[in-house]
């Protein structure tokens, strides 16, 4: 029933070791009494000196300080990553923000391209349909656009009769067609006429 008594206090003794700060000098301690009660020798034959069990207790402490100072380095190492990572997705963010305003300072220049473009188109626009509105009232020629590519149609609206224009450029020449075009407007002077 000792022996027993003894197996239990052992028993305890882990335990108590898986949660005590010194565990190392009491793995020590219930090795050594366990070691005793399989050889049934004495309990304290193979007890440590009071020098053993001070330098145990120091390793114990420094172990402890150590793993103290490993969780506060594991929890500075997952501040920093967690630091990392919010400037990691800021950095994204500001690229993209930057990526987002050089596309919109390039949509405002293609806007004033456009507006450029739109008021030379204005300004020449009215100046070509005053030209052919001029040219068509000097050589009172309405022409047909809807025409074959090569055949020049059109209406001379002359002094007496209307008179249909249907020539072929591939069967003329630039030369004859320039000068029949140009016989077909009225040379003298009219005032008021335009």
């Amino acid at each position: 029933m000792a022996a027993f008594r003894d197996i239990e206090e052992v028993s305890q003794g882990l335990l108590s070791l898986l949660s005590a700060n010194r565990a190392e000098a009491q793995q020590r301690r219930l090795s050594l009494t366990l070691m005793c009660l399989e050889m049934d020798l004495p309990q304290g034959a193979f007890s440590p000196s009071a020098e053993t069990l001070a330098a145990e207790e120091e390793v114990a402490q420094s172990l402890l300080h150590s793993k103290e100072r490993n969780c506060q380095g594991n929890a500075e190492l997952q501040q920093l990553e967690a630091e990392l990572q919010r400037a990691a997705e800021d950095d994204a963010h500001l690229q993209l923000t930057g990526e987002l305003q050089e596309l919109r300072e390039l949509e405002a220049d293609l806007e004033r391209q456009e507006r450029d473009v739109d008021e030379d188109t204005t300004i020449v626009i009215p100046s070509a349909v005053y030209v052919a509105q001029l040219y068509q009232r000097m050589s009172k020629i309405e022409w047909d656009y809807e025409s074959e590519p090569g055949v020049i149609k059109g209406i001379h609206h002359g002094p007496s009769v209307a008179q249909p224009i249907h020539l072929d450029s591939t069967q003329l020449s630039q030369k004859f067609i320039s000068d029949y075009l140009w016989s077909l407007v009225d040379t003298e002077w009219q005032p008021g006429a335009l």
